[in-house]
């Protein structure tokens, strides 16, 4: 390789590097590249890229300082640097800054763009309220400059959600659907779908379902949309209609779909049905993962048949992932079943099992194991386990 370049770099270039180096080998990095570059280089692009990377690490007094740079060079004529600094005043905590901005884009002719709104209803839901939100959906419909597409009004939908106004909220989502478009159509609908289940709307999640199948072809990413939505509302027995319409017409068995019901069945204690449907998973070729195993693990706990549990929870020791924990009173709960049993080999190749697949530490395994053989077993050590690595995958 050689360093001689064959062209010139431009500001584009210049900015597109300082992001990278930023993000790879932090902020003060960033900084010398920028202050290395030569000043025909240092244009919106760049100071543009400076201000994200302050932005990110949420240093409000620098990236202020690089905004009153852009301002000084006459290049605060865009929306952009404008919306950076105001997600990071939202970020912070900084409304009334965040207020001063929006009056200074609109007294210097700035133009707002989708970003701008979305940013302005996601903080006046937090500081304007009702009348702070219908303001700004009135402008933004009225705004010519603006192109509007499905996120600008899911993004009002939010803001009236979290002020709980939720018919205002389907208010928005339903003109949301009718600027669905482009290449993401299948993720739009998905997550449509879920905020409706999130605003409690079980019909328009049936209802968005239906259009969805029409007009798309449906992938696995769908099924994981409207499966947990509908059990949102403890339909379990449309659940498992749309379960039994996705194996029908997919060869590749995602676990994570059956998962769904698997952990549905277990809460409500229905261990039967829980273990045929696990059965005709494996007969049909699909591979149990840890959270299947766990949800079992939970259910027989709760069912109170902690042998059941503990071979449950082995199997999903045996086949978890790099970076899973189940939830501590889980293990806890077995610790407990084999006390009760006084069977000291298991819980010591049950504690060699946690340590083997770096659930717990090497210094947790050797305290649990002398614990247990000396002493009352004092579980306290299991406090390093995180019960939300646990549940990825529930309802």
């Amino acid at each position: 390789m050689t360093d001689k370049q064959s062209f010139l770099p431009s500001a584009s270039d210049a900015a597109v590097r300082l992001d990278l180096i930023s993000k790879v080998q932090g902020i003060e990095q960033a900084e010398n590249y920028f202050n290395s570059i030569p000043e025909k280089l240092r244009a919106l692009p760049t100071y543009t890229a400076l201000l994200n990377c302050y932005a990110y690490v949420r240093n409000v007094e620098k990236a202020e300082s690089t905004m009153d740079k852009i301002r000084e060079l006459g290049l605060a004529k865009w929306p952009m640097p404008y919306n950076i600094l105001l997600g990071l005043y939202h970020r912070t905590g900084n409304y009334e800054k965040l207020v001063s901005l929006m009056h200074e884009m609109e007294e210097d002719g700035v133009g707002w763009d989708r970003f701008t709104y979305g940013i302005r209803f996601t903080a006046y839901a937090a500081v304007s309220g009702e009348e702070g939100v219908d303001n700004t959906v009135t402008r933004m419909e009225s705004d010519t400059g603006v192109v509007l597409d499905w996120t600008s009004y899911s993004t009002a939908a939010s803001a009236y959600a979290k002020l709980g106004l939720l018919d205002k909220a389907v208010a928005m989502m339903k003109k949301s659907e009718g600027l669905v478009s482009g290449k993401r159509i299948n993720t739009t609908y998905e997550y449509l779908i879920t905020q409706y289940a999130t605003y409690g709307k079980k019909d328009d999640v049936l209802r968005l379902w239906q259009v969805y199948k029409e007009k798309r072809k449906v992938f696995n990413k769908g099924y994981i949309s409207v499966i947990p939505s509908v059990l949102k509302f403890d339909d379990l027995e449309c659940a498992e209609r749309i379960f039994e319409e996705w194996e029908s017409k997919n060869s590749h068995y995602d676990i994570r779909i059956p998962n769904y019901l698997i952990g549905a069945y277990c809460r409500r204690g229905l261990m039967e049905k829980a273990e045929t449907f696990v059965d005709g998973i494996i007969s049909r070729g699909g591979k149990l993962d840890e959270f299947s195993w766990y949800y079992l693990a939970n259910g027989y706990l709760h069912s109170n048949q902690p042998q059941k549990a503990v071979e449950k929870m082995k199997e999903a020791i045996a086949v978890c992932r790099k970076r899973w924990k189940p939830d501590k009173e889980v293990v806890a709960a077995c610790m407990e079943y084999f006390k009760q049993e006084g069977d000291v080999e298991e819980a010591g190749n049950f504690i060699n099992l946690l340590g083997d697949k770096n659930i717990i530490s090497v210094d947790v395994q050797d305290s649990l194991v002398n614990n247990f053989l000396h002493e009352e077993p004092n579980l306290d050590a299991l406090s390093e386990l995180n019960a939300d690595d646990a549940l990825v995958g529930d309802e």
